[in-house]
């Protein structure tokens, strides 16, 4: 994840173009004090998932604990997938506002709205009297997560140095489980609270994160892309220089990449609107785009993991283990086990083995390990053979490590690469209304098909993820090693010129001014 030695790895650090104007060092980029700098203030962003996935693993836990089921009396069916389903309703809502707020203000100010809100609506979260007032803490509270969750994977990706976008990228929605492991292990901890301050303190911690995110906010430069939009390009031209060149102005590198970036917004101009979502649909490039970016929202949600992610529990109950202190520890468990492979099963995969590599193991693994925990459970539910109801236990970490390779790291990453730059917001923003969606519909179904037809539910998913295997073979392109400018001729063919580099050193020039020569290029072929 550092600079790359261009002899051994120029093919996985990207194009030829881009591999010709690398520093020649290769150096790690934990020896490079300036990518340690910018790989520090990434790390802003990148806790932006923890803070999505705090909540689910919350919310998880507190459905064990006895206070909070005695102060909402008992909460089950209707009742509980409300106070699960206004938290991405609220995330829905916001997501029409962010958008063109991001696209015109910038990436930093929807994130600081965001943060600020997060703070608030969590502590009220935790001091509500009553159910109405949790669920309405919850609504803003997930409100305001979208402010943050919307611009955060879009300013890693157009920020990242290139060599690193794509494990950036896909490392930044495996910080969910940072935020789920730590609501996990939270929650197990007040577990022995014998008061009503066993579930309020989880949910009043659920503003930690981004009170340490809003703190060093501002340490932290706005997207480079966003600037040149705006004409600020001397600056974005300043924070290349000090963030990917390490201070060097004369740098190749920050050259190429201001070319780029100029040359692709320009002609972006051309073509898009800067307010119209119809141009999501625009042309059959853009329709792809977008079948793909609902496809990936849609499956995130209804591919078998929204029954565990958010019901753990109810799936626990079903194979005969009911007690609270084992649940609780299963759950915790559970979210380390997927950050692990999240991370380094998937993230630090992705530029390695390819994008479309990832989705398709992935995506037939959780077919077959659903087939066999519906199985299982079904024999466990005859049986009652607690070999059995080990077993499921163990498909469900099965499933969830393939789960982890693909789904858990390209949810947002995917997306943001294959829109270009004016579209990327609005396309991202499609793939979460579409997962957001998915996951109020299935807040309401899933516990209420759990209590009726119990395993016999999984039977869908099954179906569905047979269905998201065909649809990946024939519709995911590979983006491995190109940058974000490159990505559009994936899907459009070689329209858009890349740019070959040239440094000239001039007779009486000292300011290592270069020359940008236009070409096309020839490596990439366009996906029909």
């Amino acid at each position: 994840m550092g600079v790359i030695d261009k002899k051994k790895d120029s093919q996985r650090a990207g194009s030829s173009e881009l591999t010709a104007v690398l520093p020649a060092d290769a150096r790690p980029w934990y020896l490079t004090p300036h990518l340690i700098r910018l790989n520090l203030l990434l790390l802003v962003p990148l806790l932006s998932s923890a803070t999505v996935g705090y909540d689910g693993s919350m919310m998880n836990g507190l459905q064990i604990l006895t206070f909070f089921k005695r102060d909402f009396n008992n909460p089950t069916g209707a009742i509980l997938g409300l106070m699960n389903a206004v938290y991405p309703l609220g995330k829905v809502i916001a997501l029409f506002v962010v958008t063109p707020v991001a696209d015109r203000f910038g990436r930093k100010i929807p994130m600081a709205i965001g943060l600020v809100g997060c703070i608030a609506f969590a502590i009220l979260q935790g001091l509500s009297p009553n159910l109405t007032a949790f669920v309405l803490a919850r609504a803003f509270l997930g409100f305001f997560t979208s402010f943050i969750s919307q611009p955060s994977p879009v300013l890693i990706a157009e920020l990242a140095y290139p060599t690193q976008r794509g494990k950036l990228t896909s490392l930044y929605n495996t910080f969910f489980y940072f935020g789920a492991i730590f609501a996990a292990w939270l929650t197990f901890g007040t577990f022995k609270i014998d008061s009503t301050w066993s579930w309020r303190i989880p949910s009043i911690v659920q503003g930690g994160i981004p009170a340490l995110q809003l703190a060093a906010l501002w340490f932290l430069p706005e997207s480079p892309r966003y600037l040149v939009s705006r004409g600020r390009v001397d600056e974005a031209r300043r924070d290349l220089v000090k963030h990917h060149a390490g201070g060097d102005a004369s740098s190749p590198l920050v050259a190429f990449e201001m070319s780029e970036i100029e040359r692709a917004i320009a002609a972006e101009n051309e073509s898009y609107s800067a307010n119209s979502w119809l141009d999501l649909f625009r042309g059959a490039a853009n329709r792809k785009r977008t079948l793909i970016a609902v496809i990936v929202g849609f499956f995130s949600q209804w591919n078998g993991v929204g029954v565990v992610s958010y019901y753990l529990t109810l799936v626990l109950n079903t194979i005969g283990i009911t007690d609270p202190k084992d649940q609780t520890l299963i759950n915790g468990m559970l979210q380390i086990f997927n950050w692990l492979i999240a991370t380094f099963a998937g993230a630090l995969m992705v530029d390695r083995l390819g994008r479309r590599t990832l989705f398709l193991v992935s995506t037939s693994g959780m077919l077959v390990s659903y087939i066999c925990w519906t199985g299982l459970t079904s024999g466990f539910v005859t049986s009652k053979d607690e070999g059995m109801g080990r077993a499921v236990l163990a498909f469900i970490f099965i499933f969830y490590f393939f789960y982890d390779i693909a789904w858990t790291p390209l949810l947002q990453a995917y997306p943001v690469e294959i829109y270009p730059y004016t579209l990327r917001s609005r396309g991202l923003s499609i793939t979460l209304i579409t997962s957001f969606t998915g996951l109020i519909v299935g807040n309401q179904v899933n516990p209420i098909a759990m209590g009726a037809i119990q395993w016999k539910y999984y039977i869908v998913f099954c179906c569905l993820l047979a269905v998201l295997l065909v649809l990946v073979y024939f519709l995911f392109p590979e983006t491995k090693g190109r940058t974000l400018e490159e990505i559009r001729e994936v899907f459009e063919g070689p329209t858009l010129n890349s740019v070959d580099v040239k440094v000239e050193e001039a007779a009486g020039r000292d300011d290592g001014d270069v020359q940008v020569e236009a070409m096309h290029s020839k490596h990439v072929e366009a996906v029909k």
